[in-house]
């Protein structure tokens, strides 16, 4: 409900509140939309009040409709729940003023009847105005793929260029272009970064002020601000022949590093990225040292001695290729402590050689923990069903299990892995929040268990449900998934593969069953009267590997006690399926409850009962201990209270008086 701000000269106002109590107000009902009798008192305030003003102030009510008008263009049916006939006419009068030519005039008078402090309200809301850069977007990430080009490029090439003067003066016009191009690209990503969102109490921020303040109070500012400084200008004064002088556009490699993290999180082969990451990087270091070694050669002296880079007089030395490839030789051996290279001869050269091999030996420590620790992640999974295997291997020779048995399990084994059925489920998934877990299974198993005849009208809630109970289960060729007689406690949805109903002697086939078949769902119900009871009325065999869906009787009883509706309604498909083939004994069905099914109720709210009580007494024990720490601290304070002295007061008060 927006603020109404009008005023009549002997002093009745309809409402005159600061801006922030109508937001509060606002939200406040927002808040309790539920209390419908609480609103309707509201609503009719509003009526009797606004009720009291004559034809002569319309006008007012004009103004205050001006105010409003913002309000109404809101697609909110929420809030116009709470506005009285008085006041949607007048919020509809400015527009019919609009409508006859003299806004300006109609507007003019509002904003004089508006007080200051609301007439901010009146302003169009800029956020909607606004872009903002969601981090959590697809356009985010292909953002930060264009801002990594031009990142990489000064990583490689600023320094090769510094180093080779024959790179540098030989593609000058390529260089600029592609230089103000990064930069560009520099300038155009300062502004994504101060208009990229960010969460506060779990929603976006989209308020620009709050996202340049936000922007700036981060260290990555003070980076962004350098790597934009302007050191091209010193071209003019020394040539441009000196890439050094734009050095500074490498601190803006943290975009480089996000990306690598952003596309690591994405990648359907984390591994062999990170695999892939580490030799870049490992790459990037032995470039950069070799650009360094053949600088500090120029500057000692190409060919002055045996450790520098060959004198450059030389046709085969002078070459550009021959001069990058022999340093980045010379920087792989000594990196990597592989082969030998010439020795050093002076002392700045010793200093050089010892600090590549420093670095030389923490880029193998490395390579050997990261490389090692990738590959055991790799083979982790593939390990642990080993070790799966091996351990059932012993189990069944040290139980002397005949060997066609253990043949028989072995290829059931091999067929998880061929089939990468080895993962487990709740395993996988239990890191993750209960919703999302819901959705994933929502989202590979629902369309499966719709094809149930006796679940296709069931509620969404039950459905869900359900999906979150359903186990997947493999049976090898030859198992049976049930046999006449047994006592069924699950039914069964197939997903993939082909059962067999056979007889008795298991050779001979009355039906065969394949993908969205499914079977059981009677026995799990309990239906009284049923002449079979919960007892299987047949064979059924799988006949190669075959991947099923088991939902078991306690999991969909469970489920049922939420929804008793639902119960009921499955309870009359399945009475319905047993008449249609004659399985019902319908004077069973039709008497009254079983005592049997009484006792099962009341034993469960029995334990349901005990359950409360312990819950109870450990609430009343914390309650007793809160309170016993409660009067200690009370205590603690009156023994404090009393052992401050009159005369200790009146000093306080005393230097409190004094100016």
């Amino acid at each position: 409900m927006s603020a109404v701000c009008c005023q009549r000269p002997c002093g009745l106002r309809l409402s005159q509140r600061p801006c922030g109590f109508s937001l509060s107000l606002s939200l406040s009902l927002r808040a309790n939309s539920e209390c419908e009798d609480t609103l309707s008192e509201v609503q009719g305030a509003v009526s009797v009040l606004t009720s009291r003003h004559t034809e002569s102030h319309r006008d007012s009510f004009t103004g205050s409709g001006a105010l409003m008008h913002h309000e109404v263009e809101r697609p909110d049916s929420f809030l116009e729940r709470f506005r009285g006939p008085e006041l949607k006419e007048a919020s509809s009068r400015e527009s019919n003023a609009q409508s006859l030519g003299y806004p300006d005039r109609v507007r003019q008078r509002n904003k004089s009847l508006i007080p200051d402090n609301c007439r901010e309200e009146q302003q169009p809301n800029p956020l909607s105005k606004i872009w903002i850069m969601d981090p959590s977007a697809d356009r985010y990430y292909r953002w930060l793929t264009i801002i990594a080009a031009p990142c990489f490029y000064n990583l490689m090439m600023l320094v090769t260029r510094a180093c080779f003067n024959e790179l540098q003066s030989t593609y000058i016009t390529l260089w600029i272009v592609l230089d103000y191009t990064s930069d560009f690209i520099y300038y155009t990503d300062t502004f994504v970064r101060a208009r990229t969102g960010f969460l506060e109490q779990g929603l976006l921020v989209k308020d620009d002020k709050k996202l340049r303040d936000k922007y700036k109070s981060t260290p990555q500012f003070k980076w962004d601000m350098i790597s934009m400084i302007p050191t091209d200008l010193l071209f003019l004064k020394v040539g441009l022949n000196y890439p050094e002088l734009r050095l500074n556009r490498l601190a803006k490699m943290n975009r480089l590093f996000e990306f690598f993290d952003r596309t690591e999180t994405r990648t359907s082969f984390p591994n062999v990225f990170r695999i892939s990451n580490l030799v870049l990087y490992i790459l990037i270091i032995i470039h950069w040292n070799a650009c360094i070694f053949f600088a500090i050669s120029k500057t000692i002296g190409f060919g002055s001695d045996t450790w520098v880079y060959p004198n450059i007089s030389h046709p085969e030395h002078g070459r550009l290729a021959r001069k990058y490839i022999y340093c980045l030789y010379w920087s792989t051996l000594t990196l990597t402590t592989i082969g030998e290279t010439p020795p050093p001869v002076r002392d700045f050269e010793y200093l050089f050689v010892v600090v590549d091999f420093l670095i030389g030996v923490l880029i193998f420590a490395t390579i050997v923990g990261n490389v090692g620790a990738m590959i055991s992640n790799m083979n982790k999974t593939r390990a642990e069903f080993q070790a799966k295997i091996d351990s059932i291997k012993q189990y069944m020779q040290f139980r002397k299990v005949s060997k066609d048995l253990e043949v028989r399990v072995i290829k059931w084994f091999d067929y998880l892995w061929t089939e990468k059925k080895t993962c487990d489920e709740k395993e996988v998934l239990k890191n993750l929040p209960d919703k999302l877990k819901a959705e994933i299974a929502i989202n590979v198993h629902l369309d499966t268990l719709k094809k149930v005849r006796i679940f296709q009208d069931c509620e969404a809630g039950l459905l869900i449900e359900l999906v979150l109970k359903l186990q997947p289960q493999v049976f090898s060729p030859g198992d049976y998934i049930c046999k006449k007689g047994d006592i069924g406690r699950e039914m069964y949805i197939i997903k993939e593969g082909k059962l067999a109903v056979v007889a008795d002697d298991g050779v001979t086939q009355f039906v065969v069953l394949s993908d969205g078949a499914y079977f059981g769902e009677i026995s799990i119900l309990g239906i009284k009267g049923s002449k079979a009871g919960n007892r299987r009325t047949a064979n059924i065999r799988s006949i190669g590997y075959s991947d099923l869906f088991a939902l078991s009787k306690d999991d969909l009883m469970e489920s049922l006690t939420e929804y008793p509706d639902a119960k009921k309604a499955l309870e009359e498909k399945g009475k319905a399926m047993l008449m249609k083939d004659n399985m019902i004994d319908e004077d069973v069905a039709n008497a009254g409850a079983d005592p049997r099914d009484m006792e099962e109720k009341i034993q469960r709210l029995e334990s349901n009962i005990e359950i409360i009580k312990t819950k109870l007494a450990k609430i009343m024990a914390e309650f007793t201990s809160s309170q016993s720490k409660i009067k200690q601290r009370i205590t603690n304070i009156e023994s404090t209270v009393k052992s401050v002295r009159p005369e200790d007061i009146s000093e306080v008060v005393a230097d409190n008086k004094t100016p």
